[in-house]
């Protein structure tokens, strides 16, 4: 393999562990999201 060859198969390797960060990221944000609705709709019903 050249340098170039090298080069570009590290780019790859972070954009594929970039991208499994932004995925894991999304899927957290996600789990907050409904567990802050579940928290609203828990507190509309105390009042």
């Amino acid at each position: 393999m050249s340098g170039g060859e090298y080069v570009a198969a590290a780019y790859g390797v972070v954009f594929v562990f970039l991208l499994v960060y932004v995925a894991i990221i999304a899927a957290k944000l996600v789990r907050l999201q409904r567990d802050t609705a579940e928290l609203l709709e828990l507190a509309r019903r105390r009042e």
